[in-house]
């Protein structure tokens, strides 16, 4: 079974694809409580204005918003907390030097299940200035309209 067939997204951060500029990922664990894992589940959450910290030397995530659970009780989770991410001690060090180099930080880039467990892939990323930004859109604008011509004939 490939890769591909084991994972289920359920959450994506498309706005950083448009404001940033992605230049390498990696998979990260992250400690839930009972209730966020299920609201995740059900894809109520969103990375709007959510980041990667390190606090004391780990990694921290940041303004990551998941709705309270529907069917919980008075033990629901806080929405709004930060919440650890599970990266080797090699790993926090590589990324803490990349986020201190001017310019970088770090984001979620999507939440998904791999054998049973929620992964955030997170990534080093540089902010689009507006003509960047500009540039991408017209760019995928000419990509799909030479699609829609050899769709036509």
């Amino acid at each position: 079974m490939s890769n591909e067939l084991k994972e289920k997204t359920l959450l994506s951060n498309r706005r950083a694809l448009h404001e940033y500029f992605i230049l390498s990922s990696i998979e990260a664990g992250i400690v839930l409580q009972g209730t966020e894992v299920k609201s995740l589940r059900q894809s109520k959450a969103n990375f709007l204005d959510a980041y990667v910290d390190f606090i004391n030397g780990e990694a921290f995530l940041m303004n990551m918003h998941i709705s309270e659970f529907d069917h919980g009780n008075i033990n629901n989770h806080v929405e709004k907390r930060k919440r650890k991410l599970l990266l080797n001690k090699a790993e926090i060090r590589k990324l803490q030097s990349k986020v201190k180099e001017k310019g970088f930080t770090l984001l979620p880039l999507r939440a998904y299940l791999s054998k049973g467990k929620i992964k955030i892939e997170i990534a080093v990323a540089r902010g689009k200035k507006s003509f960047d930004k500009r540039a991408s859109i017209a760019e995928k604008d000419a990509k799909r309209e030479i699609e829609r011509k050899f769709k036509i004939h």
